[in-house]
C-alpha cells in the first residue's frame, strides 16, 4: 500500500522492481513505437515484427496518444475532476494529470499499470500540481475488484463523485474485456465517463487483417482484435458522446485534415461514453 505525500501525491512502493528483459511487454513496446528509450531488445524485436506487416504502427501509436490528450482535456472541460488511468504506460509528457490540472488544478488522478519500468518512473507520474493529487498503483487490470479495493485509490478518488475511467489501447490485450469494464462502471456514479481505444480488424486492409493471428504468435504479446459492434457492447447502456465510435484520429480532431492519419494508418476505434 502507499501513503499520501504532503504535496498531495502518493509514494510508490520502495521495493525494487523485477524486470524480465527477455519478454516483450506492451508498455515498453508502445514506448518504442513512440520513439522512447525505456525498452529492451525483446520489445524492439516484437515491435519490428508487427511493423514488418503493418508499417503504419508508429503512426497509429502516436494517433492513439493524441487521443488520450484530447480526451482528457475534453473530460476536464466537461467538469470531470477525477481520473482513473488504467494501463498508463511509461510516462510521456504531457501526462494525464498535467493535461487535466492545466484546466482544473484540483484534479485527482490515479495511474495503474503492472510493468516494473512504469513503477520505476512513478515519481515522474506523481508530480502533482498544488491543490490536486496523484497516485500510482502497481496492479493488474484483469482483477478490477482488487484494484477498486486498493487503499491508495480510495485515498485519492472519491467514488461517490464522477470519475473518468481511461482504458486507452489496453483492452485488446485481454480475451474478455467486459469482465474488466463492467465492474469499473458498476462502482462509479452517474455522471462518470469511460474513454477507450481498441484495435480493430474492421479498419485494417483485408491482407493485414488475415495476418494478425500469425503476427501475434511471432510478436510474443497476445492481442484480441474486436469489431465495432463488440466495442459498442462494451459501452452498452451508456450515453455515447458525439461523434460516437470512430477511428481514433477522427475523434474531435484538432489537426489539419490533410495531416491526419487515415483509419487504415491508425486502426483503432475510439469512444467516450457517459454513465
Amino acid at each position: 500500500m502507499t501513503a499520501p505525500w504532503r504535496d498531495g501525491s502518493a509514494t510508490p512502493s520502495t521495493q525494487a522492481p523485477v524486470i524480465d528483459t527477455t519478454v516483450p511487454h506492451p508498455a515498453r513496446r508502445y514506448n518504442y513505437w513512440l520513439g522512447g528509450k525505456d525498452n529492451f531488445v525483446a520489445d524492439r524485436e516484437s515491435g519490428d515484427k508487427i511493423a514488418a506487416v503493418y508499417p503504419p504502427i508508429r503512426t497509429a501509436a502516436i494517433a492513439n496518444r493524441r487521443f488520450l490528450e484530447r480526451s482528457v482535456a475534453f473530460l476536464a472541460e466537461a467538469g470531470v475532476r477525477q481520473f482513473l488511468d488504467i494501463g498508463t504506460g511509461i510516462p510521456v509528457s504531457p501526462n494525464t494529470h498535467e493535461i487535466a490540472q492545466a484546466i482544473v488544478p484540483d484534479a485527482r488522478v490515479v495511474y495503474v499499470d503492472n510493468d516494473p519500468i512504469v513503477l520505476s518512473h512513478a515519481r515522474a507520474l506523481l508530480t502533482s500540481a498544488p491543490g490536486g493529487m496523484t497516485a500510482y498503483i502497481d496492479a493488474d487490470m484483469r482483477d478490477p475488484e482488487a484494484l477498486l479495493r486498493d487503499e491508495s485509490l480510495r485515498g485519492v478518488l472519491d467514488l461517490t463523485r464522477p470519475v473518468a475511467i481511461l482504458l486507452v489501447s489496453v483492452l485488446h490485450f485481454v480475451p474478455d474485456a467486459e469482465v474488466i469494464v463492467r465492474p469499473l462502471l458498476d462502482v462509479v456514479p452517474e455522471g462518470s465517463y469511460i474513454a477507450l481505444t481498441h484495435l480493430s480488424k474492421d479498419l485494417l486492409t483485408p491482407e493485414v487483417a488475415a495476418q494478425t493471428d500469425a503476427v501475434n504468435q511471432r510478436a510474443g504479446v497476445d492481442m484480441w482484435f474486436r469489431g465495432r459492434g463488440e466495442i459498442e457492447r462494451l459501452v452498452d447502456g451508456l450515453e455515447i458522446v458525439p461523434p460516437g465510435i470512430v477511428p481514433v484520429a477522427e475523434w474531435h480532431p484538432i489537426d489539419d485534415p490533410a495531416e491526419r492519419p487515415s483509419p487504415v494508418e491508425a486502426s483503432l476505434f475510439a469512444v467516450i461514453a457517459r454513465k
